[in-house]
């Protein structure tokens, strides 16, 4: 045991020099007096019977019940082939304006602390004097507002595509098509399992918005092979999760954020898990987007085929597809060298194309740093993309019909594209865009930060075509919407 610990530390001695210098100041030794030795002996081989313990009879009580049952059948799925009865997004009697001005900061808004001490009287002890909804009033989870109807209706609408995907995945792809990627029965179990999830989250949007909350529609989905089923998971996950930050603040109902919160924190979990199932590092930044609605709208509306008639309708715009030629696909060993327009449709959020060829391809390649089997973690030595990278673009013209029934209208009130807009963690960065012909152009990945050493550009992040380069920040990003010329999702890493 003696030895052993010595060469352990002798071990640690050695990495020490090339470890990274401590982040945090005062953080000098984390080093601690372990005394305990790892098991020794062969692993066990038989399981069971396990050892009786103290334990009664239970069974579940009485429960709300889902508005959604577990999946027992078929669905249907495929692109709408009827003709629209009604277009375009939901409108109110009266707009009061083309755009909300640019404000100096509320004038309530003046408390600074510079002691840390406590500067008013405390309602009860240990309760410090602010906070909203802790005067006791009794909750109301109930959306509040038409903002709080129409955000959460359209968070409803992606709860239940998230619900009936993660089904049909498990439905059109066999056992074996998932072994032959890394992923067990397992593995088959927990995407089940979130599928079971998304009964409840859909059920309690529902409960929050009242007899007009949209039910299931019919899908159509871009994946052929079950790693383009995955990643086009992760991409539909990042969206709806970053669709909810953006939006989850500005709600009328803090109870209703509240409850969307906790609903939300599994959806991270969620798209986090499929890009470990692809072979992508699960979490590469150090904060999470949040996007307009529109823009989760834009993203989620195209996979949507056909909803039952008298469906509620959203308010939120559809703005034209934004494609990048040169997208990074994270099926290759070496993920810049991709073909032109290497994703399998047109849509903006379609998975990258995995057919490619074997000796081109990291899925059963077995070196360190170019893998992408599923992992819990994998380090790339080629990385999806860099700082400085040419990104090739192309965009669509407004006007076309997406969505439910090809009901809405892809619209925009920008002028002519000037500047490219990448909104990844806390940052808006833009760069500008050289126009190459009518729709097409090009511009350079930036290599702006959020904090030193990390990288704003990375992960499944969002980025659009604009027409100036406003000023904004998280908190009032949705006021870049009417500048916003086209709008695309990009694979950085």
């Amino acid at each position: 045991m003696l030895t052993r610990t010595i060469y352990a530390s002798a071990l640690l001695s050695a990495f020490a020099a090339a470890a990274p210098a401590p982040q945090v100041a005062g953080y000098t030794d984390a080093d601690f007096p372990a005394s305990v030795s790892e098991p020794t002996g062969q692993p066990a081989t038989v399981f069971g019977p396990d050892s009786q313990v103290p334990a009664i009879p239970t069974a579940p009580g009485s429960a709300p019940p889902r508005r959604s049952s577990d999946v027992t059948g078929a669905t249907s799925h495929g692109p709408y082939s009827g003709t629209p009865t009604t277009t375009g997004a939901v409108m109110a009697n009266t707009t009061l304006a083309k755009t909300i001005p640019a404000l100096p900061p509320n004038p309530t808004a003046t408390y600074y602390n510079k002691d840390g001490v406590l500067l008013h009287p405390a309602p009860i002890p240990y309760t410090p004097n602010g906070g909203l909804g802790t005067n006791g009033t009794e909750p109301r989870y109930m959306v509040n507002s038409d903002f709080d109807f129409e955000s959460i209706a359209l968070g409803l609408y992606q709860e239940w595509i998230e619900l009936d995907l993660f089904n049909n995945g498990l439905a059109v792809f066999s056992d074996e098509d998932f072994l032959a990627e890394g992923l067990t029965a397992e593995d088959r179990s927990y995407i089940a399992f979130m599928a079971i999830q998304e009964t409840g989250h859909a059920t309690l949007l529902s409960n929050m918005l009242g007899e007009a909350a949209p039910p299931q529609c019919t899908y159509n989905y871009p994946f052929r092979t079950v790693r383009e089923f995955i990643d086009f998971n992760q991409k539909l996950t990042r969206f709806g999760e970053s669709g909810v930050w953006g939006f989850i603040n500005h709600l009328d109902s803090r109870e209703v954020g509240q409850l969307l919160a906790q609903s939300i924190a599994t959806e991270a979990r969620q798209q986090m898990s499929f890009r470990q199932m692809l072979g992508l590092h699960p979490m590469p930044v150090w904060f999470e987007t949040g996007i307009p609605q529109s823009w989760a709208w834009t993203y989620l509306a195209p996979y949507i085929s056909e909803c039952p008639a008298g469906t509620t309708r959203l308010a939120w715009q559809n703005f034209p597809a934004l494609h990048f030629v040169n997208q990074p696909n994270p099926n290759r060993f070496s993920p810049n060298d991709t073909q032109p327009n290497e994703v399998v449709g047109n849509r903006t959020s379609d998975p990258s194309d995995s057919t490619i060829p074997a000796d081109e391809s990291c899925v059963n390649v077995t070196a360190v740093g170019y893998g992408c089997g599923p992992a819990i973690a994998h380090n790339r030595s080629e990385p999806l993309s860099f700082p400085g990278k040419q990104i090739n673009l192309t965009w669509e013209n407004p006007g076309l019909p997406v969505g439910p029934n090809n009901s809405y209208i892809t619209a925009t009130g920008a002028g002519q594209p000037q500047f490219v807009a990448w909104v990844s963690q806390l940052n808006l960065t833009y760069t500008p865009l050289t126009l190459t012909g009518d729709n097409e152009g090009f511009t350079y990945q930036p290599a702006s930060e959020v904090y030193q050493g990390d990288p704003a550009v990375n992960g499944t992040m969002f980025v659009a075509l604009t027409d100036s380069d406003l000023f904004l920040t998280p908190f009032n990003l949705s006021m870049i919407n009417p500048h916003v010329v086209a709008l695309g999702l990009y694979q950085a890493g």
